[in-house]
């Protein structure tokens, strides 16, 4: 498998080389060459097999440059019951990602978020830790990993490459914007390879720096910098797996399509059900969720794709869909106009220029309501509500993202097929936005045993501008 960058690159490398890469030097984002499909005698054979199983499926379709006993072994101790521990009361401690139906048949509830960070993105990060590992031992590198989060994404890397002797990890975060716990999960670790930098300005401020800093190719090649954000297609192959499971766990010979609700702000989670789709997988829709920073809602409703400056980006109650410029999109774009690399080069050039470009008159447009996206977005009165109405319904407690897809999803569903399932993918547990629960239900939501007192340890972090040259002469001093 040969992967080719967004912007044109002439290089075609294969997946260990862009595993450490992150960004093409273009400034592009790496895809296959062509999405693999799926034919339906393996879809039926994949029905019954382990989420490790399912995982060294789909991902070998993906990576054919890492021996396949080999690639078994990583997946095998990547997706364990012993990772995925945090599971509700009564759940089967074996299932990785379990189903809740709340409406049998019709709404259900996949818990992707059952990891070490109680985030989605530990389905993903866990699976990058042991392929950094292994790819690195191989070829006796070291690498220096530079990432930016609105919540979700640093702890989990930071917990995926904890201890790794050829790692190190520097993740920017926005400084006082995320919650005290997702805060705690990153900066109470002690380990010597993780260095966290809060920004003081937005997500998008810190997104901004990482971009700068991938696409100078010097630094970039001097320190060795490599990325475990969604610009990395290694987090995108391995979040096609759960939307697989979910299928295969809310269908039957009888029912044989599903939707899925999806919260997104970077564009990435989404995008993975895309990619699941364009494999073969039977989504009828794809729901996706934005908060009050509505910039992907606002495209797929009008064409017009408009970022928003850190100063207009909404400080919000669901901290990590705080993003105004979605980091994924520029890869769906790319598919949406034909894979057209000139195209995709000029319309980020008008992005830089003016700050929007607009499809809205395009015959690509024209087509879009035959795709399979529709969207929506939701407010902090919305997810109360939502909150409020899941729990005293069907006795779940949801956090404030998940209460996202759920808003939007549901407004959806009515319009779905009678025989097709709508799964809202829970990408967070309730612990962490412990306000949030309070306000919508009044009381605490339980913490997991292994994670009480979190916020209580000593933190370690370093506060700075948003400023590329600070940044970098940090990492050189600690690289």
């Amino acid at each position: 498998m040969k992967y080719v960058s967004t912007r044109g690159w002439v290089s075609r490398p294969e997946f260990c080389d862009i595993l450490l890469g992150g960004l093409a030097p273009d400034g592009g984002l790496y895809l296959p060459e062509s999405v693999p499909t799926v034919r339906r005698d393996e879809l039926d054979a994949w029905r019954h097999l382990s989420y490790d199983g399912l995982a060294f499926e789909i991902l070998s379709k993906f990576i054919t440059d890492i021996p396949a006993d080999d690639l078994r072994d990583i997946c095998a101790r990547t997706y364990t019951a012993d990772i995925y521990r945090h599971v509700r009361t009564g759940d089967d401690p074996g299932r990785i990602a379990p189903l809740h139906w709340l409406e049998p048949g019709k709404l259900g509830l996949l818990a992707i978020s059952n990891g070490p960070t109680l985030a989605f993105k530990d389905m993903a990060m866990q699976l990058l830790g042991n392929l950094f590992e292994y790819v690195l031992e191989k070829r006796g590198e070291t690498i220096n990993i530079l990432g930016a989060t609105s919540g979700d994404t640093g702890s989990a890397a930071e917990y995926a490459m904890r201890g790794k002797s050829r790692v190190k990890v520097f993740m920017l975060s926005p400084h006082g914007k995320m919650s005290a716990f997702q805060r705690a999960q990153m900066y109470s670790l002690a380990d010597g390879n993780i260095f966290n930098i809060a920004i003081t300005g937005m997500f998008d401020d810190a997104q901004d720096i990482v971009k700068a800093v991938s696409n100078d190719a010097a630094f970039k090649a001097q320190h060795c910098i490599g990325a475990v954000n969604s610009i990395n297609w290694a987090r995108i192959a391995a979040q096609v797996i759960y939307y697989f499971h979910g299928y295969f766990a809310a269908t039957s010979d009888n029912v044989q399509k599903v939707a899925f609700s999806v919260p997104t702000g970077n564009f990435g989670n989404i995008f993975a059900g895309y990619i699941a789709r364009c494999m073969g997988l039977p989504i009828v829709r794809l729901i996706l969720a934005t908060n009050e920073n509505n910039v992907l809602d606002e495209f797929f409703r009008t064409g017009v794709y408009r970022p928003r400056s850190a100063s207009e980006t909404h400080v919000t109650s669901s901290p990590s869909m705080d993003i105004s410029k979605a980091s994924n999109f520029e890869r769906y774009i790319f598919d949406f106009v034909g894979r057209n690399p000139a195209m995709v080069t000029k319309l980020w050039k008008d992005l830089d220029a003016g700050g929007a470009f607009d499809l809205s008159s395009t015959p690509f447009f024209a087509r879009l309501p035959e795709s399979v996206f529709v969207s929506g977005k939701s407010t902090h009165a919305d997810r109360l509500n939502m909150i409020q109405d899941v729990y005293e319904h069907y006795g779940l407690m949801i956090d404030p993202h998940t209460a996202d897809g759920m808003e939007v999803g549901k407004h959806y569903a009515s319009r779905l097929p009678v025989d097709v399932p709508l799964l809202v993918l829970e990408t967070a547990q309730a612990a962490k936005f412990a306000d949030t629960i309070r306000e919508a239900l009044g009381v605490d939501p339980e913490i997991p045993a292994s994670l009480q007192g979190l916020e209580a340890l000593p933190q370690r972090v370093e506060v700075m501008p948003p400023d590329v040259s600070a940044v970098k002469a940090f990492i050189a001093a600690r690289a």
